[in-house]
């Protein structure tokens, strides 16, 4: 791949961890922490540290650690680190002669927690021209897809993948139940589904919370449909587990932009329904030809190594999906 031979990614070296260089690697914001890392210590070839050879330049801050380090819990005041951001892009851009020659465009952040975009608020540039690589990808809060990208909530509890997604479940394998959800009811869209089918249908397992003796996994694995609503921001980790468990995702979702879409026909592995259709979830479900299930279901096998972090990274696994997204957004930036 020309990609391969040819990109080249310069990380800033300034600042100190954790909030720079550092990134949680456990959790649902895991790909931050992995991605910085990998990045600084395993990239191999896509790493330069000759500036002048770089395609792109990383700002590596991780807004999870801001969140944790320097936000005043129930404060409601983003401004400590919208400002961390203003001071870290203000030391680059009078060190180095690179974020004044395009005013950041070929410059990128990467931010999974949910206030990844009001942190890059902290420099307009970096708002408006930057490439943001974004899991809160919200097209209504300004994310723009024609210089963004999507970024996957890749749940990593306790650092690892469950050992219940790890295999592919077995092509004959049980799936009793139309659709599932268990989640907190929190947003706009969630209310809705709740409304319509909490304890409605037996088709349907749609919980609030899930009873402790029964298995959140095991609901996935038996489920045709796994239900994916946006909660207070647009992005769930559960659309990841639910590509894992070869459950079909069905987007319940406004204004999200869907990861690495630029790339992948979701249309090929997903259903999206709209939020007025939520009162007809089970018709809407049921009419799924098997035939075209048999498709999405093919097209979760084929996607599922483009959402797994692998360490070291691997070709075609999400590290290198997000470099590929960089190297196309990069194409079009005009140095002259």
């Amino acid at each position: 791949m020309e990609m391969e031979r040819r990109f080249k990614v310069y990380v800033y070296s300034e600042g100190d961890p954790p909030i720079t260089h550092d990134g949680p690697c456990k959790d649902i914001y895991s790909i931050e922490g992995r991605f910085i890392n990998e990045v600084e210590h395993g990239a191999g070839r896509f790493r330069t540290r000759d500036p002048h050879k770089a395609q792109v330049y990383f700002l590596p801050f991780s807004v999870t650690w801001m969140v944790k380090y320097i936000y005043k819990p129930l404060s409601h005041n983003l401004t400590p680190l919208k400002q961390f951001v203003s001071d870290y892009v203000g030391v680059v851009s009078m060190k180095y002669p690179f974020w004044n020659r395009t005013r950041g465009a070929d410059h990128f952040m990467l931010a999974c927690h949910d206030w990844g975009p009001h942190a890059s608020q902290g420099n307009p540039f970096l708002y408006n021209t930057s490439i943001r690589v974004l899991c809160n990808a919200n097209t209504s809060e300004g994310f723009n897809p024609q210089k963004d990208i999507s970024l996957p909530e890749i749940p990593l509890y306790g650092g690892h993948v469950s050992p219940k997604l790890l295999s592919p479940p077995q092509a004959n394998a049980s799936r009793p139940y139309l659709a599932f959800f268990a989640g907190g009811v929190h947003g706009p869209i969630r209310p809705i589904l709740l409304h319509h089918w909490r304890n409605h249908d037996n088709d349907l397992r749609v919980y609030e919370y899930l009873p402790k003796d029964l298995d959140y996994y095991s609901f996935m694995l038996r489920s045709k449909f796994c239900l994916c609503p946006s909660g207070h921001e647009v992005a769930s980790p559960r659309i990841v587990e639910a590509i894992y468990a070869e459950c079909v995702p069905v987007i319940l979702s406004r204004s999200y932009v869907l990861p690495f879409s630029d790339v992948l026909r979701w249309e090929a592995f997903s259903i999206q329904v709209d939020v007025s259709e939520i009162p007809r979830l089970k018709e809407v479900l049921s009419a799924v030809p098997e035939e075209r299930y048999r498709r999405l279901k093919e097209g979760l096998k084929v996607v599922r190594r483009h959402f797994v972090l692998n360490t070291p990274a691997k070709r075609f696994d999400a590290f290198h999906m997000i470099l590929h997204s960089l190297w196309l957004r990069r194409i079009n930036v005009n140095l002259e």
